[in-house]
Formats: structure tokens, C-alpha cells, sequence
């Protein structure tokens, strides 16, 4: 097995090079990666990003958001997480069987003193019933990766904020809140465990699942010039790409109602591949001109708060809303609940 670690910190590029690798690499024999990202939001790749972020959240915070190609939910990830993948030929039993490549992960894990770290479910691993771990994977043209999260010293505070997670999906788990569902890694360790930097972690993983003591001595999967280039365009045209991200949420039904002084202000919108497909606008604001030329200028702009205000921008809006400002308005339209 074949060793390689990426000095970016950045999910889109590391994604993009996972991709690449997947597709393109001597895969003659497996190669393990690892990846630790700055702090950002994996969506699934069948996932509608509006209902699974916070996007005012992340905004104020500069969390980058992308959307992988494996399936599975979205995770929040930063600076205290590792992740791992696996890039291997398909050998017609491993899709699915995802103890293969968790089994040398969880055996690590027990070594460092996490004793009680198991499978569970479909995919994920846990702690006395908490999750530390979520793993999934993607397959194509005998080619697959399985790869996974590892939360060591992440903070867990920003996941409830940054993700929307369904109540009722909170509910079948029998628990309050997502933050009750999530633990790290590092209080299960022996101390001597305990204060290691991500990077001495994602090490001394990587050694034992290796099986060597020095990573010296392991056999790194070096890339070449032209790699890094082909990696850096894939990450710009899928991984950083808006409409890899958002528009490929599917159609999604919105309304956001608010009363302002100024009277109720009730949109009515559907989401169709990022952009605004309808708008429907109800109240008892008070306005000039007949509401539809409003929601007219709207159709087919992308659902996001920079391409919202561009159009509002050019809107008199007192027209339409009286005295309501374009600000509450556009704050209106972007709420998430």
C-alpha cells in the first residue's frame, strides 16, 4: 500500500485530488490518503444543500462549503479532524463493505486507547453511542475510494449551527440534539494520546495502519507536475464550482413570512438547480405597482444572498414595499428557518 498526505487545507482541492486519483492513478496497489481541512461543510452528493446548512452562519463565519461525490450525509469538518481514504481497484466485494477498510482504522484507534471505538449502523463509527465518523464511497469503472472522518479535538459547538439537521432525524435517534450525537476522539485516548498536534495524530495513525515505525520508511505515492495541474482545474470546475454545489440540489418548496411594521411579508418561492424557479409574494404591506413585476425580475436568479441583492439593487423596492427596507427583504428571502 501506497502513502500520501496533502499539505492543502482546502476540502475542495483535496476532494478533487481523491477524484483524480480514483480515476487516473497506477492503482496496481491501494493507496491511503489523508486529508485535514480548515473548517468546512461536506454535503453528500445527493443532498439539497438549502436544507442542510445554516448558510447565514456560514457566511459569517467563512466555512467553505462543497459537495462530494460519494453519497451518505453532510459533516462538518476543521482543523481537529482527520480524514481517510482509501483508493483501490474494485474487486466486486468491497462496495458496501465498508468493515474492509474501517477494520485497520478501528484497530489504530484501539492502540491510541480508544478501546470501545466500534461500527455501527450502516457506516459510521461510535463511542458509547456516539458517532465520531461518518464513511462513505464511490465506485466507477473498476476504480472506488472509501473514505471516511476521524474527529479528534474538532469543535463541536459549530455543528448544530452550521448544519440543519431534520428534526424528525433527531428524533428516531432518541436524543435531544445534534450535538448530543457527536464526540471526539481525543478524551477516549491514553494520555500520552492526548495532546498530540492533527498532523502527529493523522502520523501516528498512518504508521500503525502501515505497519511501520518511521513514515520514512513508507513508500509514498508521489505526484508529478502535470497531476497537480489536472487536480487544480478539477477542483475549479467541479469542487469550487456554485453549480456542482448548489445547483444540484433538486426542487425544493420555500416560504418564509415575517410582519414587519411596515405590515406581513409572505414569500412564496420553489428552488429548482439553485435558482429561483417561482415566487409568489402575499400580504398586507403596502405597495404602488403590481407585486408580480417584482417577482418577475427575480426568476432564474441564483439562490444566494451576493445574486439576490444584485437584482434588488436595481429594484425600487419602496414600489412594491412601502417603507419595508431592501435589507429586510432580502434577509426575508434568504431566511432559513
Amino acid at each position: 500500500m501506497k502513502y500520501l498526505v496533502t499539505d492543502s487545507r482546502d476540502i475542495r482541492y483535496n476532494l478533487a485530488l481523491e477524484t483524480y486519483l480514483m480515476e487516473h492513478a497506477n492503482l496496481d496497489e491501494p493507496i491511503l490518503y489523508f486529508y485535514i481541512n480548515s473548517p468546512c461543510i461536506i454535503l453528500g452528493r445527493y443532498q439539497d444543500a438549502y436544507e442542510e446548512i445554516n448558510q447565514e452562519y456560514i457566511d459569517q463565519h467563512n466555512i467553505i462549503v462543497t459537495r462530494r461525490t460519494s453519497g451518505g450525509g453532510a459533516v462538518y469538518d476543521d482543523l481537529g479532524n482527520v480524514s481517510f481514504s482509501f483508493i483501490t481497484k474494485d474487486d466486486g466485494d468491497s462496495i458496501g463493505n465498508f468493515r474492509k477498510f474501517t477494520d485497520p482504522v478501528i484497530a489504530a484507534l484501539h492502540k491510541l486507547g480508544a478501546t470501545e471505538a466500534k461500527m455501527t449502523g450502516r457506516n459510521d463509527l461510535q463511542i458509547n453511542g456516539k458517532k465520531f465518523s461518518g464513511n462513505a464511497m464511490k465506485t466507477e469503472k473498476g476504480r472506488m475510494f472509501s473514505h471516511g472522518t476521524l474527529m479528534y479535538d474538532v469543535d463541536l459547538s459549530v455543528i448544530g449551527k452550521a448544519l440543519n439537521v431534520p428534526a424528525d432525524k433527531i428524533a428516531s435517534k432518541g436524543i435531544k440534539s445534534v450535538h448530543s450525537r457527536v464526540t471526539n476522539l481525543k478524551p477516549f485516548f491514553k494520555p500520552e494520546f492526548q495532546n498530540l498536534t492533527i498532523e502527529e495524530f493523522r502520523d501516528t495513525l498512518a504508521k500503525t495502519i502501515l505497519g511501520v515505525e518511521d513514515l520514512n520508511d513508507a513508500r509514498e505515492y508521489e505526484l508529478d507536475a502535470k497531476t497537480k495541474r489536472d487536480v487544480e482545474e478539477l477542483n475549479q470546475s467541479v469542487f469550487s464550482n456554485w453549480d456542482w454545489i448548489y445547483g444540484q440540489s433538486p426542487k425544493a418548496a420555500i416560504q418564509h413570512r415575517k410582519h414587519f411594521p411596515q405590515g406581513t411579508v409572505d414569500f412564496r418561492l420553489t428552488i429548482k438547480d439553485g435558482r429561483i424557479a417561482t415566487l409568489t409574494t402575499y400580504g398586507d404591506f403596502f405597495g404602488q405597482k403590481p407585486i408580480e413585476e417584482f417577482e418577475k425580475q427575480l426568476i432564474g436568479t441564483r439562490y444566494e444572498r451576493t445574486a439576490v441583492k444584485n437584482v434588488l439593487d436595481n429594484i425600487e423596492l419602496s414600489n412594491y414595499f412601502g417603507k419595508i427596507s431592501e435589507t429586510d427583504i432580502l434577509d426575508l428571502l434568504l431566511r432559513q428557518e
